[in-house]
């Protein structure tokens, strides 16, 4: 999951209670059905930072509340506003992600290096999507062969 560190980095997800920020603000329908359908309590997440001078994985993150409402998408004043979508039928979801862990910052230019990370949805080529999956054997991967962690 990406985010933007001057928006909600891993450091402040840190400072805040529960260690849980709601992932608010994602309006790409894909990506929204990843949330929505395929994400569960639980679920591990790489806390990946983007849009910075060295973007990467900053940590590692779960799943700590299932979709529900994007609250933004009603606030005629956020960015997100959506006025097409009502609180009866809502258009946009976020989960809430708990941080479990900060790591060293794993950069994109080293994970495209890794031959057994080839595939990585994220690393495609004009991916844009902030919200990917992640095959088991990439997650463990990266987990003991690049940040040294147990998976």
């Amino acid at each position: 999951m990406k985010s933007e560190p001057v928006v909600v980095g891993i450091d402040h997800v840190l400072a805040m209670p529960n260690q849980t920020v709601d992932w608010w603000g994602v309006r790409n329908y894909q990506a929204r059905n990843f949330m929505r359908d395929q994400m569960s309590v639980g679920d591990k997440v790489f806390f990946y930072h983007s849009n910075c001078p060295e973007p990467g994985i900053a940590g590692l993150a779960e799943v700590a509340r299932r979709a529900y409402p994007d609250r933004m998408q009603f606030e005629p004043t956020s960015p997100y506003y959506d006025p097409k979508s009502t609180p009866e039928n809502p258009r946009w979801v976020n989960v809430d992600v708990r941080v479990v862990r900060k790591t060293r910052l794993v950069s994109l230019a080293e994970l495209r290096r890794q031959p057994q990370l080839a595939r990585m949805r994220v690393l495609a080529r004009g991916n844009r999507l902030s919200i990917t999956p992640v095959d088991p054997a990439e997650w463990q991967f990266i987990c003991e062969e690049l940040m040294g962690v147990k998976a």
